[in-house]
């Protein structure tokens, strides 16, 4: 399988990274904004989060190349102008968070769109221990890998609707500073991507303030389980000064009873029949800092775990919102690489 990687900011990175190990993925070409090709490899090579990249890339004409990978370095405004045919590409990794026109993706020569973004119009939105049994590759070209967030709560909501059924409930998601926030107060940001004309919060410091925001999560979520939507779980949003790893804060109410123990059962015989690395059950006294480049993206922390009146249950979860999402996207497109008819 060889792969065009669009964009190679904090996931396209992480994906570079993780996707090195495995001899199936096969990224032969990169399309990146930044046009100096020095500073591509220096970014993959050194990261203040996750550290140096044993396997360093070096530069040579217009390509980067290591032990494993020969990768040419594009730099189109668009990806969907580039002559794929040229390279030889069969898959798109589009990791630039850009927003995207499915009618114009579905017309271009690519067996497969992987978006690591949420898009309802995408042939489908996949998460790993939702819905990937659903994946077909006949059918389903444009794919949405979903977001972070709904990566790390929508397993555990499921498991939880599937033994008690969820009635209604709140989330709050807890994130580390994004690329688009300011180290010091400064105007107001506006994102096409996230139709967001003027937002005056992410103007201040992020290295200053906890940011209350909204959150599209429960959005993305919805898009795979449609039960589970804003019209019964609210969801609010505050950006941390962390550089990654987030938390989630879970409140359900329930239509059947629920005890602690029988809830502690379901997830641990989850955590011991899974195949992919998705649900974790934590009892120790860790801190934010020792989930990084933590490859499970539900991970419950169950010190804070409570039942009340076998009704309403309050869950912790924790997910590197940047190396575990990317290795949930690796792990789906692995699971399509051994598939011929890809």
């Amino acid at each position: 399988m060889n792969i065009l990687l669009n964009g190679v900011g904090r996931v396209g990175k992480s994906i570079v990274r993780i996707a090195n190990s495995f001899e199936n993925i096969n990224i032969v070409a990169i399309n990146e904004l930044n046009s100096n090709i020095d500073n591509i490899a220096y970014n993959i090579n050194y990261d203040s989060t996750y550290g140096r990249f044993e396997d360093k890339y070096i530069v040579q004409n217009n390509s980067i190349k290591n032990s494993k990978n020969h990768i040419e370095i594009l730099n189109y405004s668009n990806f969907t102008r580039i002559d794929f045919e040229k390279y030889n590409i069969d898959v798109v990794i589009d990791a630039s968070g850009s927003k995207v026109d499915i009618n114009q993706l579905k017309q271009l020569p690519i067996k497969k769109i992987f978006l690591t973004h949420p898009n309802k119009n995408a042939d489908i939105n996949v998460i790993l221990g939702v819905n990937e049994k659903e994946l077909q590759n006949k059918s389903h070209k444009i794919i949405s890998t979903s977001s972070c967030n709904a990566t790390a709560l929508l397993p555990v909501l499921k498991i939880i609707d599937e033994h008690f059924s969820i009635e209604y409930g709140d989330v709050s998601t807890i994130h580390p500073l994004l690329n688009h926030q300011k180290t010091l107060d400064s105007g107001c940001i506006g994102s096409s991507d996230r139709d967001v004309a003027c937002n005056f919060e992410f103007g201040r410091s992020a290295t200053q303030n906890i940011i209350p925001s909204k959150t599209t999560t429960i959005d993305a979520c919805s898009y795979i389980l449609p039960h589970i939507s804003e019209e019964n779980i609210s969801s609010s949003s505050f950006r941390v000064p962390t550089a990654t790893v987030g938390a989630i804060n879970v409140v359900l109410k329930l239509e059947k009873d629920i005890t602690k123990e029988r809830l502690l059962e379901i997830l641990q015989q989850y955590q011991a029949t899974q195949i992919s690395k998705i649900l974790l059950n934590n009892f120790e006294p860790l801190v934010s800092s020792d989930f990084a480049q933590q490859e499970y993206t539900s991970i419950l922390d169950h010190r804070f775990t409570q039942v009340k009146k076998n009704k309403m249950v309050k869950l912790v979860l924790w997910y590197d919102n940047e190396w575990g999402y990317a290795s949930k996207v690796v792990d789906i497109i692995k699971s399509l690489s051994c598939d011929t008819a890809i």
